[in-house]
C-alpha cells in the first residue's frame, strides 16, 4: 500500500510469467480513500480481485491454476450459496446522514469544551456551510469541487460580516459589499480559520464512519502575510505618547476624562494594564482575569501567577495553551511605579479580582471592554499605527528578551509561548524546571532605554497606600 496525492493505492509487480499478456509491469488500484484506517480494510478486497485476474491471465495462457484464486462462477449452485453465505452476509443498510445532522451531531459532542467565543464562531461556519450546501444535503455528497466554489466565496468576504450583515445569506453579503464598493476581504489566516472548522467536522464524520475521505484536506490557502509581519511592536516614539498621556501625567478622570489633562492620578485598570503588558509579556486577558492572590512571593521573589481554572468567586479562568499557564516574576519597574503596593491595597479592601471594574464582556472574557477602550486611546494619545495594537507589548517584551540574549527556552517559558505550535516539547517534561530568581533575572534584564517612566514612581508622584 502506498499513497500518491493523499489517496491510498494498493499496488502489485506483475508474475513475471504474465509478463508477455500483461501490460505493465506493475498493477496499481486506488482504494479511493485518505484515510488509513479505511485503506487497511479496503485493500485486501482489492488484492482478492487482482490475484484472481493473475489466475484469469495463467489460465489463457495454459499456466498452473489455483481454483480457489478464481472468481466464483454462477454455475455451480453450491459454490455460489456457500460464496453468499461467506461473502454477504446479512447486513443493514448504510445510514445516509445530512450535512446539517452532522453538523449538529458533532457541536452537540460532548468531548467538545469550547469558549463562548469558539461556539459562536462554529455557529457561524454552520451557517454559512448549511447555506452554501443545503442542510438536507447527504455528507457523502459534498464534492471536493463544491468544497472549492465554498472556498471561493469565502475569499469574496467582507471583514466582520457575520457583525455588519447579520440576517443575510452568504451570497447576499457578499452582493452587498460589492454594492457598497467594500474592499476590506476577510484575511487569509481568517478564511482558514473556517475551513479548519468546517474540516473539523468532516474529520469528525470519518471518525463516526459517516464519510471516507475529506473533500476540504489540502484547500487552505498560502497566508502571503508572515506571522511575525501581523503585528510590530510599539516604537520608542508609541512608547512614550503612551506613557506620557494624561491618564499617565495627569487626567480629568480614568472614565470619560482619560485623555482629557486634569490634577487626578487614578491607578486602576487602565493604567496598570498597558504596564503589565510591557513589562511581563502577559496577554491582554491573562492580565485582566488577575485575582489578588494570583500576586503571591515564591521563594522571597514576588510573581505573577497565569493559570486557567474556576477563580475563587467561580467564575472561569481561561489560557491560550497549556504552555500558558506559567508564573512571571513582576519587573523591577512595576515595583517602582508602585504596583505591589497596589496589589496589598486590593487585598486589605477586600477585593478577590485586581481589577473589580472590568466587567465580563458578551463572550465572557474581561478584556473585552478595555480592548476597545485601548483602540481608542492609541488614536487619543497620537500613538496609533498600522500593525499595531495591545498585543504589541507582548512583540516588545519579546524583543526585550532578545536584545538582553536571554536564553530562548527562557523566553518561551516566561511568555506562555509553545516551542512546536503543538504544546510544551517533550524535553520539557524533564528536570524541575526554572527557579524564581532565574526567571527574575531574565525578567529585569529587558530593558527600553528610550523609555524614561520616572514619573510614575511611586515617591515622585506622592503614591501612599490606602488606608
Amino acid at each position: 500500500m502506498c499513497s500518491k496525492r493523499g489517496i491510498f493505492y494498493y499496488r502489485r509487480r506483475v508474475p513475471t510469467v504474465l509478463l508477455t499478456v500483461w501490460e505493465g509491469r506493475e498493477v496499481w488500484r486506488s482504494l479511493d480513500t485518505d484515510s488509513y484506517a479505511m485503506a487497511l480494510r479496503r485493500i485486501h478486497r482489492v488484492a482478492a480481485d487482482i490475484e484472481a485476474e493473475f489466475e484469469q491471465a495463467r489460465c489463457s495462457i495454459g499456466g498452473a491454476v489455483d481454483p480457489k484464486l478464481l472468481a466464483t462462477t454462477v454455475g455451480d449452485p453450491a459454490i455460489s450459496m456457500r460464496s453468499t453465505l461467506v461473502a454477504s452476509p446479512p447486513t443493514t443498510p448504510p445510514i445516509t446522514r445530512t450535512i446539517g445532522d452532522v453538523y449538529d451531531r458533532f457541536i452537540a459532542d460532548p468531548k467538545h469544551t469550547w469558549s463562548k467565543r469558539t461556539q459562536i464562531a462554529h455557529a457561524t461556519t454552520r451557517k454559512w456551510v448549511i447555506e452554501v450546501f443545503g442542510e438536507e444535503t447527504p455528507l457523502t455528497e459534498i464534492t471536493r469541487e463544491g468544497c472549492r466554489e465554498f472556498v471561493a466565496l469565502l475569499r469574496e468576504m467582507p471583514k466582520s460580516a457575520h457583525q455588519r450583515f447579520p440576517d443575510m445569506t452568504i451570497t447576499e453579503v457578499i452582493a452587498a459589499a460589492k454594492g457598497k464598493g467594500e474592499r476590506r476581504l476577510i484575511s487569509t489566516a481568517n478564511l482558514n480559520a473556517y475551513i479548519n472548522r468546517f474540516g473539523g467536522v468532516m474529520n469528525w464524520a470519518m471518525n463516526e464512519g459517516y464519510l471516507d475521505r475529506n473533500p476540504l484536506k489540502g484547500l487552505k490557502l498560502r497566508d502571503p502575510v508572515k506571522k511575525r509581519d501581523k503585528r510590530n511592536p510599539f516604537s520608542p516614539e508609541q512608547l512614550r505618547c503612551i506613557f506620557d498621556a494624561p491618564i499617565y501625567t495627569g487626567c480629568r478622570d480614568d472614565a470619560n476624562g482619560y485623555a482629557v489633562p486634569g490634577d487626578q492620578r487614578p491607578r486602576r485598570a487602565r493604567f496598570w494594564v498597558p504596564l503589565i503588558a510591557l513589562f511581563s509579556g502577559l496577554r491582554l486577558n491573562e492580565i485582566c482575569q488577575l485575582e489578588v492572590s494570583d500576586i503571591r512571593e515564591i521563594d522571597g521573589i514576588p510573581c505573577l501567577r497565569v493559570a486557567s481554572g474556576l477563580s475563587q468567586t467561580g467564575d472561569e479562568k481561561r489560557v491560550k495553551t497549556n504552555a500558558s499557564e506559567r508564573i512571571v516574576p513582576i519587573h523591577d519597574e512595576l515595583t517602582r511605579c508602585g504596583f505591589l503596593a497596589f496589589a496589598e491595597s486590593q487585598r486589605l479592601c477586600g477585593e478577590t479580582n485586581l481589577f473589580p471594574e472590568l466587567p465580563f464582556g458578551h463572550l465572557g472574557y474581561r478584556s473585552t471592554a478595555i480592548s476597545r477602550w485601548f483602540s481608542r486611546f492609541l488614536e487619543n494619545a497620537g500613538a496609533a499605527a498600522p500593525l499595531t495594537c495591545f498585543h504589541s507589548f507582548r512583540h516588545n517584551f519579546r524583543d526585550g528578551l532578545r536584545e538582553a540574549k536571554i536564553d530562548r527556552d527562557v523566553a518561551l517559558l516566561l511568555g506562555g509561548w509553545t516551542t512546536d505550535g503543538k504544546g510544551t516539547a517533550v524535553a520539557d517534561n524533564y528536570g524541575s524546571g526554572y527557579q524564581p530568581r532565574a526567571l527574575a533575572e531574565a525578567v529585569n534584564a529587558v530593558g527600553f532605554s528610550k523609555l524614561d517612566l520616572a514619573h510614575l514612581h511611586c515617591q515622585q508622584v506622592g503614591f501612599s497606600k490606602p488606608d
